[in-house]
């Protein structure tokens, strides 16, 4: 089982890299834990498991792609 965890913008620089590969996960926070190791989730991060939404909760599965980064606001009008 091979799973990649991906970091975006400040998450990247708080765990200090932006991707890694795991071996074992049952679920995003799993991955999140083993990935950071076990570092608290910074409130409002946002997950995405295969490029979609995700619930931190959600399981994951051998081949996908879990990506964590801050909440994104708007830009000026």
């Amino acid at each position: 089982m091979t799973i990649t965890v991906k970091f975006f913008a400040s998450l990247r620089e708080t765990v200090g890299r932006d991707e890694c590969r795991l071996q074992s996960a049952t679920t995003a926070l799993d991955a999140w834990n083993a990935a950071t190791d076990a570092r608290a989730v910074p409130p409002n991060t946002l997950v995405a498991i295969n490029m979609e939404y995700a619930e931190l909760s959600q399981a994951v599965k051998d081949g996908d792609e879990v990506a964590f980064f801050p909440p994104v606001t708007g830009g000026a009008r």
